[in-house]
């Protein structure tokens, strides 16, 4: 059986989640130059599942945010028990490295 995902746009937000509504126990955000919102955030999630997966009950969330300068991205989710302080830094570690992020704006292309 294929796992559902929700992907709701409201206004200027995409968010991708494994649950709705969404719930950040642990997050991240991170700028970008525009590209096409969903294929970013299915990216960015694949990645941080690969990261986070040894959390228990982790459940992945990315949001991502259109403005006139381009995107800032939400990533994390919800876990079922506390998130220790080394889950936050390997996420915003991740978000920040150029190599992950040259390969999801390469994936996403060109926004709008």
């Amino acid at each position: 059986m294929t796992p559902r995902w929700h992907i709701v746009e409201e206004g200027a937000t995409l968010t991708l989640s494994r649950v709705w509504p969404p719930r950040f126990d642990l997050s991240a955000e991170a700028r970008f130059p525009d590209a096409r919102r969903l294929r970013l955030a299915q990216q960015i999630r694949q990645d941080m599942w690969r990261r986070l997966r040894h959390l228990r009950g982790f459940r992945p969330v990315v949001a991502v945010t259109r403005d006139a300068e381009g995107l800032t991205v939400k990533a994390g989710g919800a876990a079922l028990s506390p998130v220790p302080g080394i889950a936050r830094h390997h996420l915003a570690e991740l978000l920040s490295d150029p190599a992950h992020r040259r390969r999801w704006l390469t994936h996403a292309g060109r926004g709008r």
